[in-house]
């Protein structure tokens, strides 16, 4: 037996198991807290130029989003490749994914979300027309349209950033992906609110400054984790400067099993944007400005959750990569008592406070008495609404992570596509239609259906442990890099896996990533060194 093994037969590395997930997830949920904070101050410091500013800002927006949703789906198997690799021992090969997440990224940009851009208005009014949505606002229209070209035009840092951070979640040093973040909304939060009011120098851009706010911080937050991939220690550590050139295996890897988290990432939020910018702005700005203050409240919620979805992802990967399926079984139990309590405690507060915090939102100039009644009314109906699902939204995000980690993407996605056309999309236009009665609230309705099926859906699919046997990496290690374009990668290649540690039986076997002895600072502790120093 080794002397590294740890006594605890549930354990990887010579950590507890809550241990080991609270290094990976508290930095995550922080990081995922930090964007829901960014969405959260920007549409606040927007909403007080009016329902007309949240409406159209968050029409926009989530058609931004939806856009690049395929990409930023896609590259979330960058934590599957690398987890995976980490747990068999093999940390380096997981460089080469990240390097080809950043040029699928550019890619997507240019050939995807730029001529998007061009066409926005079209899609918006010809997707208003399918679903038979009325009028609307035509200052709605016009925020709505500027506002998601000025985040689709900037759209390649934030895809390329989230890939990145994929890379570090999988190798279980998420720190960096918190420490970008961080920054990331120091930057943004102080220019939104400058660029829309133009304060000291800048000029006076309205909800457009929340827009140029964003894309510049989402650059930042590219910027930091690229400095330390790109860092001499990482180099040796993991040769990331050694594998930079496109390789039609390594896109062709992350597509392979990534196309259904895109999909399934892209299916679900183009019925959210049919239920905000389509059913809901049908009843008019103030309702559809009401839906997306309660959006905010929601973020705050299952963000959160997310960041537990991509520990586990981690640790599911790194598990399955170890050959311990029954650990990973254990790891995703854990990360959804986690989850669950969250967000049943977020679910009780949109119960008891929903008045207060809907009022955060409609006290500005450009409100009238009767507006700010209507809002508060119809967005308390809807955070009641949301506390239904908090719990089973809890249940979706957990067992979605877990089932990425293993390599399980197709199925997820294909039920994903399934309910959510038949629940968001079918069931919200029978509301619209036939139940008219219920305003804006009947879709949303219709949406707590679908993750509440969703969730049940998914347990099933985990308990019944099809993905056990699935198979991630490749037998032949090297061939991927050796695929690569170019010649002088073959010789990058050949020098790669002969300085490379060899494939060990058990996780604790590995020798440490940094060949100086120790861990770098400010990392968690690795496999090979149990003892590092806390974060």
């Amino acid at each position: 037996m080794s002397q590294h093994a740890p006594t605890n037969p549930n354990s990887l590395g010579g950590v507890s198991p809550v241990r080991e997930m609270m290094q990976i997830a508290l930095p995550a949920i922080v990081t995922m807290t930090s964007y829901a904070v960014m969405t959260f101050v920007d549409r606040w410091i927007v909403s007080e130029l009016g329902a007309d500013a949240i409406a159209g800002v968050g029409n926009g927006g989530i058609f931004a989003f939806l856009a690049a949703a395929f990409g930023l789906g896609s590259l979330t198997v960058i934590n599957t490749y690398a987890s995976q690799n980490l747990g068999a021992g093999k940390p380096r090969e997981g460089s080469a994914y990240a390097w080809n997440g950043l040029w699928i990224s550019v890619m997507y940009w240019a050939i995807v979300l730029l001529p998007i851009a061009f066409f926005l208005p079209h899609i918006f009014t010809g997707m208003r027309g399918i679903f038979g949505v009325g009028e609307i606002a035509e200052a709605t229209v016009r925020i709505e349209t500027d506002y998601g070209r000025i985040l689709l035009s900037g759209m390649v840092f934030m895809i390329a950033a989230r890939g990145i951070a994929h890379y570090f979640y999988g190798l279980h040093k998420s720190w960096v992906v918190m420490v970008s973040s961080i920054a990331g909304n120091l930057v943004n939060l102080p220019l939104t609110y400058m660029l829309v009011h133009g304060l000291w120098i800048m000029p006076e851009l309205g909800t457009n400054g929340a827009a140029v706010a964003t894309v510049v911080g989402s650059f930042v937050e590219l910027a930091i984790p690229m400095a330390i991939f790109l860092s001499s220690k990482y180099d040796t550590a993991y040769h990331t400067r050694r594998v930079w050139r496109p390789s039609l295996h390594h896109m062709h890897d992350l597509l392979r099993i990534g196309w259904p988290a895109g999909f399934m990432f892209s299916s679900e939020i183009v019925c959210w944007w049919v239920l905000t910018a389509g059913y809901t702005a049908r009843f008019g700005s103030v309702q559809n400005a009401a839906g997306w203050a309660a959006m905010n409240y929601m973020h705050l919620s299952f963000m959160p959750a997310v960041g537990i979805s991509i520990a586990a992802t981690a640790l599911v990967g790194k598990c399955m990569g170890a050959g311990r399926p029954d650990l990973a079984v254990q790891r995703t139990w854990l990360c959804l008592k986690f989850a669950v309590g969250y967000m049943a405690v977020c679910a009780l507060c949109f119960v008891l406070f929903r008045h207060p915090m809907l009022a955060l939102f409609s006290g500005g100039d450009h409100f009238t008495p009767e507006e700010a009644a209507e809002f508060i009314r119809i967005g308390s109906w809807v955070l009641i609404v949301a506390a239904a699902f908090q719990v089973f939204d809890a249940v979706a995000i957990t067992f979605t992570g877990a089932l990425r980690g293993a390599g399980d993407t197709i199925w997820p996605g294909l039920i994903t596509l399934v309910l959510s056309w038949s629940f968001i999309m079918g069931g919200g236009w029978l509301m619209v239609t036939y139940a008219p009665g219920l305003e804006s609230i009947g879709p949303w309705m219709a949406g707590a259906a679908f993750i509440i099926v969703l969730s049940i859906v998914l347990l099933l699919r985990f308990m019944a442990g099809s993905w056990k046997t699935m198979k991630v990496l490749r037998d032949r290690p090297g061939a991927e890099l050796k695929d690569s374009f170019g010649a002088g990668i073959l010789a990058a290649a050949d020098e790669a896996y002969a300085e490379a540690p060899p494939v060990h039986a058990s996780i604790e076997d590995v020798p440490p990533a940094n060949p100086g002895g120790g861990t770098e600072r400010g990392a968690f502790p690795t496999p090979a060194d149990p003892g590092g120093p806390e974060r």
